[in-house]
């Protein structure tokens, strides 16, 4: 599946958000957004889902125009900033709600084990995080939008979640963002930055720092 969004324009009060942004994702290729505190990214991905509206964007699904709010199709999964789960809902339900096999879960982080059976707020925000990213990553879709996945996350997670990314991925297209520009680096096979509201598909690692999104000598 090739995914692409195109000519994005969105203002806040006369203010200039995005203008003119062009983004390409595909399956079997792993797309960072890269950008400062408030240039738009996450923006971007609610446009992308379609619970924001734009001024103006041109969605295309494998060079065919998409005109409603992709998450109509059932073809996106959505990992918004903030948590989604309703704070007293059983873990196991939850599961059982997304259709997603807890078994397969608890082989993959056996330490929450013991969670089967408690409500989400329970757990650490960290810990929640960790099921709502799993969650989204195994809902049926071509197509998934990760906000600040790794935010929050102890080290030995964010490791097993890269390795599940990389997994889905050769499935679905999966776009993500987030502040720990490392992780993104790391994980991207293609990297966008976001800057003065528009992208720039970053050919070489070093051009982040010309583009002064990070000090010259960082990488």
């Amino acid at each position: 599946m090739v995914f692409e969004i195109d000519n994005v324009e969105l203002y806040f009060n006369k203010k200039t958000i995005l203008n003119g942004v062009y983004l390409k994702a595909q399956t079997n290729t792993i797309t960072g957004i890269l950008g400062r505190n408030g240039c738009g990214k996450s923006c971007l991905l609610s446009i992308i889902f379609g619970s924001l509206s734009s001024k103006y964007a041109l969605i295309r699904i494998n060079n065919k125009p998409i005109t409603k709010a992709l998450y109509l199709t059932n073809q996106v999964a959505y990992l918004p900033q903030f948590y989604f789960t309703p704070n007293q809902i059983n873990i196991n339900k939850l599961f059982k709600l997304y259709k997603v096999s807890w078994k397969d879960f608890e082989a993959k982080f056996p330490e929450f084990k013991t969670y089967k059976s408690k409500t989400i707020n329970y757990l650490s925000g960290g810990e929640r995080r960790v099921i709502e990213i799993y969650l989204i990553l195994n809902t049926p879709s071509n197509l998934v939008l990760l906000d600040e996945p790794f935010s929050n996350i102890s080290p030995i997670y964010i490791e097993k979640i890269k390795q599940i990314i990389k997994r889905v991925n050769k499935t679905k297209a999966i776009v993500l963002t987030d502040h720990s520009y490392n992780e993104v680096i790391d994980i991207a096979d293609q990297i966008y930055l976001l800057k003065n509201g528009c992208t720039k598909l970053i050919n070489h690692i070093k051009e982040l720092e010309s583009y002064n999104y990070l000090s010259f000598g960082t990488l």
